[in-house]
């Protein structure tokens, strides 16, 4: 997979890995990045390579929540007999780019919570099943904030990882300048189906994990919260709020992932530190006192994971 995206796609391997954490282990993405940093192409190049089906919404100030999840149309049959038929909505796929999320209201952002977390929609009396596998891929700008509309921590925290795209290195950017405007289109070839998707995961969801590495996630999870006694003094004084318990679960679910890529059988204690950024950066808001410091949520969770212990492995006597 990972071959046939680099023909499309230049550098980036933190973020292609990550995006794969996710798939394997049924998570959504948010990828957060500058303009033309090959966002979407990154997802759409994704599902010609995934035998499944893909759908793009384009979020709008005007958007409506039925133009996500589908609507029930009047319908008149031969015999003059009215009735309602759904016609279904582009959420009705196995990858869905919601394109530029911050750019609709909340009520529109809102259609997307319970496909996220029940992957089923509810409309009128209704609720109908979402085809299995489905992933939400969501892109945002950061830069731009005039006329958008920041995601609400419960709809954040759906979303397994929050990757951020950063600009390519000198050589990445002289090679994709190279290749893009030569006018050549490279062809993928697809590598996997949905069935085959649903037995990885399946066979992710099986990769060991020790009592150790729960015991260092939820150590991790808990020292982000000011209020816990486990909490280190500067979390204290620089977060306002920690991550819920749906962070440690991502944790250990993108620690079984990379495990699993590498080919491992077990989690190590580096898979967790791995994804411990793209977990926990959007689920921990730091407070003005953090602003006033320079300090990012990304530095006070790299500052984090060197203080927090790794649990102590009990070495067997031979």
């Amino acid at each position: 997979m990972q071959q046939e995206l680099q023909k499309v796609i230049v550098g980036q391997d933190a973020v292609i890995e990550q995006v794969f954490a996710a798939i394997f282990t049924r998570g959504h993405c948010l990828l957060e990045g500058v303009p033309g940093l090959a966002k979407t192409l990154l997802v759409s190049t994704l599902a010609r390579i995934l035998d499944l089906e893909f759908k793009r919404i384009q979020f709008t100030p005007d958007l409506m929540p039925s133009d996500i999840t589908g609507t029930n149309v009047l319908e008149e049959d031969d015999q003059g007999k009215r009735n309602f038929r759904f016609v279904e909505g582009p959420i009705f796929t196995n990858i869905l780019l919601a394109d530029e999320i911050n750019r609709t209201p909340p009520k529109t952002q809102a259609a997307l919570l319970q496909a996220m977390q029940e992957r089923e929609v509810s409309v009128g009396q209704t609720t109908y099943k979402l085809p299995l596998p489905f992933f939400t891929i969501a892109t945002q700008n950061p830069i731009e904030q005039e006329g958008t509309y920041p995601l609400p921590e419960a709809q954040l925290d759906r979303f397994m990882f929050n990757i951020k795209v950063d600009y390519p290195s000198r050589e990445e950017e002289e090679k994709i300048l190279a290749n893009t405007t030569r006018g050549e289109q490279p062809e993928v070839a697809k590598v996997l189906s949905g069935k085959a998707i649903l037995n990885v995961q399946k066979l992710v969801g099986s990769v060991a994990v020790s009592e150790f590495i729960i015991k260092y996630a939820a150590a991790i999870v808990r020292a982000t919260r000011p209020k816990d006694e486990s909490a280190p003094a500067f979390v204290k004084e620089l977060v306002d709020w920690g991550a819920g318990p749906r962070a440690g679960q991502f944790l250990i679910q993108g620690g079984k992932a990379l495990a699993a890529m590498d080919g491992r059988f077990s989690v190590a204690i580096e898979d967790i530190q791995k994804v411990a950024m793209p977990v926990l950066r959007h689920r921990v808001s730091t407070n003005f006192q953090a602003q006033a410091e320079g300090m990012t949520t990304e530095d006070v969770i790299s500052r984090l994971l060197k203080e927090v212990p790794t649990p102590a492995i009990p070495k067997f006597a031979g």
